[in-house]
């Protein structure tokens, strides 16, 4: 019976998190200090929640999934309600840090609802920008690794300059770049590529060359040219390499997107965390930083989702 109750008071939780969230929000007016939303978006949002929290609730008597999950993960959410809680405190209702720098969290839903537009459009620059970058870097880096990992010739002559070149920053080579290539957009994908290009090609080859040399002795016992030695036993064996190479890549293109961006883009998140900052506009800086975070979120998550279809048999060695 203890443990139903207290598995009841776990799930119940998030509920009253945002309820306490709720009950500081009406009792404390905001300081003066801080410029007032137009409307209340952050009580709108607490009441979405607390209605979100209590429909999962009610579910969680009828599927042990959500009852499971929200089990586990129910006291990290009143953890989460209580951190903004206590955020809201000293921002908005106390006004202990500089205003200009901790705007309300209304003032930051409004850039979102009065922004839209804009920042949809940001957004999909952002997004094209990116997904080219990755797919050059990716696509040239994996090449580079095969070559290198397979062919003894070509990592004699090509990996003393990969190892002199690589390790630059990618961010270092934009003043050069942007007088080189004749378009802003091109020289960001370029930049993007670079930081995707030497993690990817370092994994690659590294999984290549680690792959056991039993394997091509039995495929070419069995007749097997050097395509299918390459594709069908050293890229398999790799794979797990690959992937932990696109990885750290996607990561490294994410702090490329965002610097490229702030050099002669006309949109883009970073453009936009850029020109905020320059208009002392606070609350967009931190909305682009939570587009950032959300844009960061879905991109590795995916590339995760697909690592966990490629590598069934590896689930869970690597979690997200």
């Amino acid at each position: 019976m203890n443990q139903k109750i207290q598995g009841l008071v776990r799930r119940l939780l998030p509920a009253l998190g945002i309820a306490l969230a709720i009950l500081v929000q009406a009792a404390l007016p905001d300081d003066s200090a801080h410029p007032a939303a137009t409307k209340s978006y952050y009580n709108f949002l607490l009441f979405f929640l607390l209605a979100l929290s209590l429909a999962v609730f009610a579910f969680s008597f009828a599927f042990k999934k959500i009852r499971d999950s929200l089990t586990l993960k129910g006291p990290f959410f009143f953890g989460s309600a209580l951190l903004l809680t206590l955020i809201n405190l000293v921002t908005a209702k106390f006004a202990l840090l500089p205003v200009i720098f901790f705007p309300s969290y209304d003032n930051i839903l409004a850039v979102f609802i009065e922004q839209t537009p804009l920042l949809l459009k940001c957004i999909w620059y952002s997004f094209r920008l990116l997904i080219l970058g990755v797919f050059w870097g990716i696509l040239i880096g994996f090449i580079t690794g095969v070559f290198l990992g397979f062919s003894k010739k070509v990592y004699y002559w090509i990996n003393p300059y990969i190892k002199l070149i690589g390790p630059i920053p990618a961010t270092a080579w934009i003043p050069l770049v942007l007088t080189t290539f004749p378009t802003p957009f091109g020289a960001s994908v370029f930049i993007i590529a670079l930081a995707v290009w030497f993690p990817v090609q370092l994994m690659t080859s590294s999984g290549i060359q680690n792959t056991s040399k039993v394997y091509f002795e039995v495929g070419k016992t069995l007749g097997a040219g050097t395509f299918f030695q390459v594709f069908k036993i050293a890229v398999p064996a790799a794979l797990p390499n690959i992937f932990q190479g696109v990885f750290n890549g996607i990561c490294a293109a994410f702090i490329a997107l965002m610097t490229a961006e702030m050099f002669g883009a006309k949109y883009g998140i970073g453009w936009y965390i850029s020109w905020q900052k320059a208009m002392m506009m606070y609350s967009g800086v931190y909305a682009g930083l939570i587009m950032i975070a959300l844009f960061c979120t879905v991109i590795i998550t995916a590339l995760f989702k697909v690592r966990g279809k490629l590598l069934n048999w590896q689930k869970g060695l690597i979690k997200w």
